[in-house]
């Protein structure tokens, strides 16, 4: 009996039957081809850049600082929703059909198995691509991710808290700012107008601003520490009011009770703009955090529909590989 060694190749070549060989090589075959796989992935990421780009190009000539012109913020954040969507669904469609049709064709595999490799050929490139974008635009995804917690946190904050910080901001500055609280403490230290009583008043005021526990600026800091202490309340306690009265009446020339009159107007007309302030914080957070969530949401969305087209156009690839290798002089 002879015994000779055997080549891979006459090994796997069954020479009295062809379907032996056929499943001898098919064994061999591997069921996932990389090459194509980031052949298109490669593509649909630079696609999908390409777009991204031009879409910002377009976002950017549509956007005008003039009052009533340009499009809406409505409309472009509409835009931009489907400007996003459109550049998923092309650009993985793109690399899943690269990466369905530039593959080898399997040999003696069946016909539904062919189609799940085709399917997770075109699903593995998606995957790819996007991975390799949202490495590239991490600062982006970061940013969108970020504003929706700080707004959240913002919305969460107590009204006290954001009372404070402003007049906190307030004191910070010289008493001869534009800041809101310094204008309600300016208002009240305002001198009365011309005329006999108040040229009278006027004299009156100025000698005390020489003569007085405290010159104005410093009398204007006191009463804003008096009024950060009470932070939200709706009025002043009797002994802060007494207080701020006697002050402006020293440095105005109003008598007590006018004086404390003033005060205590002033002081409420201020509460109600804080209120004002921190009501349109609030709801410029709100609308963050909406818009935040929002953009989330849909970017999930597109991301699933370009995984979807991927894997279908990969199919479709791979149809058109095998249809044109078996009969090859068929056309598109």
């Amino acid at each position: 009996m002879e015994i000779r060694n055997l080549s891979v190749t006459e090994a796997l070549v069954g020479k009295d039957d062809p379907e032996d060989t056929l499943n001898n090589l098919s064994a061999l075959a591997s069921a996932v081809s990389w090459a194509s796989i980031f052949a298109g992935a490669a593509a649909a990421a630079a696609l999908s850049l390409i777009l991204l780009i031009l879409g910002v190009g377009l976002g950017f000539s549509s956007v005008s600082p003039w009052v009533q012109s340009g499009i809406s913020a409505k409309t472009f954040g509409i835009s931009t929703i489907l400007w996003i969507t459109l550049t998923q669904v092309v650009a993985s469609g793109m690399g899943g059909y690269l990466a369905g049709r530039l593959r080898s064709k399997w040999i003696a595999v069946h016909n539904d198995e062919v189609y799940f490799r085709d399917t997770a050929h075109g699903f593995l490139a998606w995957a790819i691509a996007s991975l390799g974008t949202a490495a590239l635009l991490t600062s982006a995804m970061g940013a969108i991710i970020g504003s929706g917690v700080q707004a959240g946190a913002v919305v969460g904050s107590s009204a006290l808290g954001a009372t404070t910080q402003a007049v906190t901001a307030s004191t910070a500055k010289s008493a001869s700012g534009v800041d809101p609280i310094n204008y309600f403490v300016d208002s009240i230290f305002r001198k009365q107008g011309s005329g006999a009583t108040g040229g009278t008043a006027s004299a009156s005021s100025n000698s005390a601003e020489t003569s007085g526990l405290f010159s104005v600026p410093e009398a204007k800091l006191e009463v804003v520490r008096i009024f950060l202490n009470n932070g939200r309340a709706a009025t002043l306690p009797a002994e802060d009011l007494t207080y701020v009265g006697r002050l402006v009446a020293q440095y105005t020339g109003l008598n007590q009770q006018e004086a404390e009159r003033r005060v205590s107007e002033t002081y409420g007309l201020m509460q109600a703009k804080l209120l004002n302030v921190e009501n349109a914080a609030r709801e410029a957070a709100e609308k963050a955090r909406k818009a935040s969530t929002y953009a989330t949401l849909w970017l999930f969305i597109s991301l699933l529909l370009g995984a979807f087209f991927a894997s279908l156009a990969a199919l479709y690839g791979g149809r058109q590989r095998d249809s044109l290798m078996v009969n090859p002089s068929s056309s598109l």
